[in-house]
């Protein structure tokens, strides 16, 4: 499967990857380096059953990333705090299409590949493979197609996703996505597009969290529309300390940085398609493939936190 869907193509991230063994042809052979033992280390471990993949940390699920085909998308839920506790929801009652963390779009050469019935856009993965399963990381790399029913696909994805744990407060992961159009596609103005987060509502402001971007200013008036380089979601529960969720747009992204559609209930996500040049809609070339980078950052008390401006001027400085 691995070869099928990545000869000639691998991610940048996957040749990362593979420092850490050979790439006979298009097979992969791996060669694990035993991790230097320290204190503070976190082992990770990540297992697929069926369609999903079950990530732990120190032994505990941090997340887990599912591509069953009767889903409108994959996505990743849970997304927990080092504390076990859920930072992110999961289809909302009123909001029934936010799932958790996800990547998707509406209005794509009339389809809608965001909500709505199966019927209307679905995002379709090949099967999630794992390049690595534990250790100091995990990779994950998928190819997904968009489809819909008496449509041409107009567009296909290929994602290499890397899960790391800095240390006992900072879990992270890291989504690069190659967005290939398969034909002429147009995408009309919409405020449902790419890569977006719901959060738990305890930790967003409208049950006393904080919602605050790069720029200090906080909540959905301030933040609504605003360029800036990420935004966080934070709070308490009951007698615990700080949790939350922030999310990084990379600076070589198209359209970067895009502003922000946020709202006080707990969703943020960096939406350029809500915002097009041309004020009605954006337009992708046959064959024009769009590379975007994000980084989710899970943390727990007030020094991770605090440190998410140091943190994301090092994401930044790297290339992906």
């Amino acid at each position: 499967m691995w070869s099928e869907l990545f000869c000639g193509a691998l991610p940048r991230c996957i040749r990362r990857v593979a420092r850490g063994g050979f790439l006979v042809g298009c097979a992969w052979l791996a060669v694990e380096a035993a991790p230097a033992r320290g204190a503070k280390e976190l082992e990770l471990q990540a297992v697929r059953v069926r369609s999903r993949i079950d990530v732990t940390v120190g032994g505990d699920l941090f997340t887990t990333y599912r591509f069953s085909a009767d889903e409108k998308y994959p996505f990743f839920f849970p997304v927990n705090a080092p504390s076990g506790a859920g930072v992110t929801s999961m289809r909302n009652g009123k909001y029934p299409h936010h799932a958790s963390l996800f990547f998707g779009c509406d209005k794509v050469n009339g389809g809608n590949y965001w909500q709505d019935r199966l019927e209307a856009g679905q995002i379709i993965s090949d099967g999630a493979v794992l390049v690595q399963a534990g250790g100091r990381e995990v990779v994950i790399a998928d190819a997904c197609n968009w489809v819909r029913p008496g449509a041409p696909s107009p567009l296909r994805d290929r994602r290499t996703i890397r899960i790391t744990a800095p240390d006992a407060t900072t879990r992270v992961i890291d989504v690069e996505i190659a967005l290939e159009a398969l034909e002429d596609v147009e995408i009309g103005k919409t405020n449902h597009s790419w890569f977006s987060v719901r959060m738990d509502p305890d930790l967003t402001p409208a049950f006393g969290g904080t919602l605050v971007n790069a720029e200090g200013k906080t909540g959905e008036k301030a933040t609504f529309g605003e360029v800036s380089g990420w935004m966080a979601c934070f709070g308490k529960r009951g007698g615990g300390g700080i949790e939350g969720l922030a999310l990084f747009q990379h600076p070589t992204n198209r359209w970067a940085p895009a502003p922000w559609f946020t709202r006080d209930y707990g969703f943020m996500s960096p939406t350029p398609m809500y915002w097009p040049a041309d004020g009605k809609a954006t337009r992708l070339a046959k064959g024009e493939v769009v590379r975007l980078n994000y980084r989710v950052v899970v943390f727990a008390g007030e020094k991770a936190r605090a440190s998410l401006p140091a943190q994301f001027a090092d994401y930044a400085a790297g290339r992906p």
